[in-house]
């Protein structure tokens, strides 16, 4: 099914939590783990600025598809991180956008350098550049919703679970888009399946990776993923991830969560 790109603008909002009661939080407080799990995604969601900067230097940003979507994209992923905030500030945690600057001063040239990197093989690569950036998006997609689907059953507070659930909500509608899109730029194109395997399998890693310290990056892939039920959850992204025209046997997110140490 195609994705309608008009009907998904059009119907695009911020995520809500005015109606939530949030200050519940104030007698029923998460715990530390949580907490900190909450923060390295709040982050996350506020570094979704990077990406896009990175994309306007791409030939995906010649794509009036993929252009539309992006900027609705970032707008939606924003208030994720607006929400997230929210919650952490009830608990004392106050997340700014100073912050969020200084982590990427922090990284000091890699920071800088990003764009230049991307601009300089994104157009060598030219167009099946774009394969490579909705495959990618795809799995980071899929990564977050799952993330977000663990947290509400690890943590069924009243309040935390709906937010997510919410928030998982959207992450599926930009699964559909990057998977539509990844789908119809992989097929009989085995010049961007190549090159799309290849990113995937030697340089595709959590997200999060390269802001937050990597303690962080374990930290929140073992708190979700670990054991069992989380296992079953990134079992079935590289499932769908090695559906994709060219990508059969992939287990990128299996990989990344061995490498680690993450028990399943």
């Amino acid at each position: 099914m195609a994705f309608d790109i008009d009907r998904f603008a059009h119907e695009s909002t911020s995520v809500h939590w005015e109606d939530l009661g949030l200050d519940a939080f104030r007698e029923d407080p998460l715990p530390p783990e949580t907490l900190r799990t909450l923060r390295y995604m709040c982050d996350v969601e506020f570094h979704t600025v990077c990406y896009l900067r990175d994309m306007l230097v791409s030939p995906s940003r010649r794509d009036p598809e993929v252009a539309t979507f992006m900027t609705i994209w970032n707008h939606e992923e924003f208030w994720h991180g607006e929400a997230l905030a929210h919650v952490l500030d009830l608990h004392g945690i106050t997340v700014t956008f100073d912050e969020v600057k200084a982590k990427r001063v922090k990284l000091g040239w890699r920071d800088r350098i990003s764009p230049v990197k991307q601009s300089l093989l994104s157009n060598i690569v030219g167009t099946d550049f774009v394969a490579v950036h909705m495959l990618w998006g795809a799995v980071n997609e899929r990564s977050a919703a799952a993330g977000y689907r663990r947290l509400a059953a690890l943590e069924d507070h009243p309040v935390l679970a709906p937010l997510v659930r919410r928030i998982a909500a959207q992450e599926t509608k930009h699964i559909a888009f990057y998977t539509t899109q990844a789908r119809a730029r992989l097929q009989d194109n085995p010049r961007a399946q190549k090159l799309a395997r290849l990113a995937l399998r030697t340089a595709w890693q959590p997200v999060g990776s390269g802001v937050s310290p990597e303690e962080e990056v374990t930290h929140v892939m073992t708190h979700l993923f670990a054991g069992p039920e989380g296992r079953k959850e990134i079992e079935a992204i590289d499932r769908q991830i090695a559906k994709l025209p060219g990508m059969e046997g992939l287990t990128v997110v299996a990989d990344a969560l061995d490498a680690r140490g993450v028990p399943a």
